[in-house]
C-alpha cells in the first residue's frame, strides 16, 4: 500500500465501496479467491460492502448475489441504486427528457454508435458492432430505431469510439448533463447521465440513509469517475492499474486488479487496521 503525506488517526471502517471493472474484477472479469476471502472477512466484522459501478444493474447485482452481499448496489455511474438481493429500485435519476431526446435524435441522425439504457436494458441499433463480450447478454437488445426511446426515462446513454465521442462532445459541450469519459486501451467511450448522477453523490446519499459518516468509508477504484468518490471517502484507494492521473489524485494506492489489490486494501484498513497511517494532504 502506498500512502501519502501526513500522519493521522485512521477511523474504523463501516462500509467498503468497490468499483467493479479494473478493481474488484481481474482482467478475465472474475473475482479472485483472495478478494472473496477479504470481503467475507470484512462482512464477518459487520462491515457493509457496496458495489459502485458504471455498469447497468444486471451484472453488479449478479456479482453481489454471488458474494452473498445484502447491501444496496449503485449502478449506471450513480444514476441507479438497487436493493440487494431483491433488485428493488431504491433510487433512480434519469437524464432530463429534453436532453435525452436531443442526444438520441442526434445519435440517430448522425449514425453514431450509441446505446440507450432505459427500462434496465441497453438498446442499440440493429447490426451495430459489438465491442465487449457482454453485449450479447439479455441486458442488450437491438432496435431498428432509437427515436422512440426518447419517450422513456433514459438512465444513461453510452457513445462508443472516437468518432461518436468527438461528435457528442463538440455538439453538446454546454449541455447541463454529466460527461463521463472512459478508455479501454485505445478504445474510447463516453457515458452521459443526469448532472445529479455521480458515484460520489449516490454513495454519499446511501451513506446518509445507512447513517455511515464519510470517515467510516473505504472506497476503492481505478477510473477517472472514481476520483471524487475516493476523495470524499475517509480512505480512498486507487488500484495499481489505474491511470496515472487517478493514482496521483487518490490518497492511497494498492496493487493491481490482477494482483488482489482489493484484498490488500481491505486487509490493510479493515482486517488489520493500523493505529496510525499516512494520509493525503
Amino acid at each position: 500500500m502506498t500512502p501519502r503525506a501526513m500522519l493521522g488517526m485512521v477511523p474504523p471502517i463501516q462500509l467498503i465501496a468497490l468499483d467493479l471493472d479494473g478493481t474488484l474484477l481481474d482482467s478475465s472479469e472474475t473475482i479472485s479467491q483472495a478478494n472473496r476471502e477479504a470481503i467475507r472477512g470484512a462482512r464477518e466484522r459487520g462491515v457493509r460492502v457496496v458495489l459502485v459501478t458504471g455498469r447497468g444493474s444486471d451484472a453488479p447485482l449478479g456479482f453481489a448475489r454471488e458474494l452473498g452481499l445484502t447491501d444496496p448496489v449503485i449502478c449506471a455511474h450513480g444514476a441507479l441504486t438497487k436493493d440487494c438481493p431483491s433488485g428493488r429500485e431504491r433510487r433512480h435519476i434519469a437524464i432530463p427528457r429534453e436532453y435525452a431526446t436531443a442526444l438520441i435524435e442526434f445519435a440517430q441522425t448522425e449514425n453514431l454508435d450509441a446505446a440507450v439504457y432505459t427500462d434496465e436494458r441497453f438498446h442499440r441499433l440493429t447490426g451495430a458492432p459489438r465491442y465487449m463480450d457482454d453485449m450479447v447478454s439479455p441486458a442488450w437488445v437491438e432496435v431498428p430505431n432509437l427515436i422512440p426511446l426518447a419517450e422513456r426515462d433514459s438512465t444513461f446513454i453510452r457513445f462508443f469510439g472516437r468518432t461518436a465521442v468527438d461528435a457528442i462532445t463538440a455538439r453538446f459541450a454546454g449541455m447541463p448533463v454529466h460527461f463521463k469519459y472512459e478508455t479501454w486501451g485505445e478504445f474510447e467511450e463516453l457515458a452521459i447521465t443526469s448532472e445529479e448522477a455521480t458515484k460520489e453523490r449516490a454513495l454519499a446519499q446511501l451513506c446518509r440513509d445507512l447513517r455511515v459518516a464519510p470517515a467510516g468509508v473505504l472506497a476503492i477504484g481505478d477510473s477517472r469517475n472514481d476520483v471524487p468518490m475516493l476523495r470524499w471517502s475517509g480512505i480512498g484507494v486507487a488500484m495499481g492499474n489505474a491511470l496515472p492521473e487517478v493514482i496521483e489524485a487518490a490518497p492511497y494506492v494498492t496493487a493491481s486488479n490482477d494482483d488482489d489489490g482489493v484484498a490488500r486494501a481491505i486487509e490493510r484498513f479493515v482486517l488489520d487496521p493500523p493505529e496510525r497511517e499516512q494520509r493525503s494532504a
